[in-house]
């Protein structure tokens, strides 16, 4: 990308959006932000407010701009099946098609390295897994469907490059899923277990190296380039054990760690023993119940991935480190302390 050059930042007003937005001024760029509410104020962005399913809504948003960052999606705790494929599918397929008439000639996609996860270990994992016959929800099916769209809408030959940013376990100020929904938990009493042998690998990373990873992606998406068409895996490159990070929030905040250890699998075969009771009982009555497999599977089985493609195609590399980034965190979460 040069200076001075106009982004849009689709989802701008989320979690992820927001951070994209501040390193994007930092850096000379100009910028529009498509949300569907405007929920902050900089005199320095143009917002566009709307639909992201809407031509009409979106056309605006990416007219005479030369890069989309496309990081707008539900969250996966929403369970909520027609949102998911609204947004993560049918919008894609607006974004797509108003960048193409827009001009727009490079559109980088945030996507999600759970792409390849159905539950099992995965160890460095790269991009050359299969995608999951067996996602571990609707939202993950949908972001599967999402990338797909985004990495084959990749056109050289008429001047329309993509690419898609696989991060793993996003955390950071401004979060409002992890670290506050991990309090919740802690403050309920639900946060005093182990599942397993607390000795599963797992990447968390930090939002300002997920942002360092799109920009990068914008940066390199040149003709004849690699990175045209690819998807790429950014994390902290730093695994760390599961229950040692959480560990290590709750303490942060003056909570306590959980110390029982449960054995995995038979914690896992209650959840799906619930979930099968909820399905049958879904005739008479709607449950959602909070203690799934995949809930389980997430805190239970090694899923760290390798960024070794991304460190030699982009020349990628973490700009915070795990500690520092925690120490962040948590100092911008000082409001949820136990007091």
């Amino acid at each position: 990308m040069a200076e001075n050059q106009t982004c849009t930042v689709i989802g701008g007003c989320g979690f992820l959006g927001r951070h994209m937005v501040d390193q994007l001024l930092k850096r000379g760029y100009k910028v529009n932000v498509f949300d569907i509410r405007q929920t902050f104020q900089n005199d320095k962005v143009s917002f566009f407010t709307g639909d992201l399913c809407s031509q009409q809504d979106l056309f605006p948003a990416v007219s005479g701009v030369g890069v989309v960052f496309h990081c707008a999606s539900p969250p996966a705790a929403s369970n909520n099946r027609e949102l998911f494929y609204r947004v993560n599918y049918i919008g894609t397929q607006n974004v797509i098609a108003m960048c193409k008439k827009a001009g727009v000639q490079k559109l980088v996609l945030t996507s999600s390295a759970s792409v390849v996860y159905e539950g099992t270990d995965i160890q460095n994992g790269n991009e050359d897994l299969p995608y999951a016959k067996k996602p571990i929800d609707y939202y993950t099916q949908t972001k599967i469907l999402q990338e797909k769209l985004v990495l084959d809408a990749n056109d050289s030959e008429h001047g329309f490059l993509t690419a898609a940013i696989r991060p793993h376990g996003i955390f950071g100020p401004r979060d409002q899923q992890m670290l506050p929904v991990t309090v919740e938990m802690a403050k309920a009493g639900k946060m005093k277990f182990i599942i397993g042998d607390g000795k599963n690998l797992v990447d968390f990373t930090y939002v300002e190296n997920v942002v360092h990873g799109h920009v990068l992606a914008a940066e390199h998406l040149q003709n004849g380039s690699v990175v045209c068409g690819k998807a790429y895996n950014i994390t902290n490159d730093e695994p760390i054990y599961f229950w040692t990070f959480l560990s290590r929030l709750l303490q942060g905040l003056n909570y306590q760690a959980p110390t029982i250890h449960l054995p995995y699998y038979l914690i896992y075969y209650i959840a799906l023993f619930v979930q099968i009771i909820c399905f049958l009982l879904k005739l008479f009555i709607e449950i959602k119940p909070s203690f799934t497999p995949m809930r389980v599977a997430l805190a239970g089985t090694h899923h760290f991935y390798s960024c070794e493609r991304a460190k030699k195609d982009m020349a990628y590399k973490p700009v915070v480190s795990l500690d520092r980034a925690i120490e962040i965190t948590l100092e911008s979460f000082q409001h949820l302390k136990n007091k």
